[in-house]
C-alpha cells in the first residue's frame, strides 16, 4: 500500500525510420537593388526650446512629488516609533514604581 509504483517504460510500437539525409542547398546571389528609399510625406520633428523644457519640467515635478510622499512616510514611521518608545518607557516606569511600593 505504501510502496511507490515505479512506472515502466513502454516498448516502442511500429517501425522506426532512419533519419533522412540532409543535402546542402546552393545560395544564389541577387543583384543589389538600385531603387532609392521611399520618402515620407510627414514633416520632420523640430525640437524647440519650449518642447524640451516641458518634459523636463514635468519630470522634475514628478520627482519632487514622489520625494515628498516618501519623506512624509518616513517621517510618519519615525514619529510612530518615537511615540511607541515613550509609551514603553512610561509603562515600565509605572510598573517599577508599583513594585517598589509593595
Amino acid at each position: 500500500m505504501f510502496r511507490p509504483k515505479v512506472p515502466t517504460m513502454p516498448q516502442p510500437t511500429g517501425q522506426l525510420a532512419p533519419p533522412a539525409a540532409v543535402e546542402p542547398t546552393t545560395i544564389i546571389q541577387a543583384a543589389p537593388a538600385s531603387t532609392p528609399a521611399p520618402t515620407s510625406a510627414r514633416p520632420t520633428v523640430q525640437l524647440t526650446p519650449g518642447a524640451v523644457i516641458a518634459p523636463v519640467g514635468g519630470g522634475t515635478a514628478v520627482v519632487l512629488v514622489v520625494g515628498t510622499v516618501l519623506v512624509s512616510m518616513l517621517l510618519a514611521i519615525a514619529i510612530t516609533g518615537a511615540s511607541v518608545a515613550i509609551c514603553a518607557l512610561v509603562i515600565r516606569s509605572l510598573i517599577t514604581s508599583e513594585n517598589r511600593r509593595r
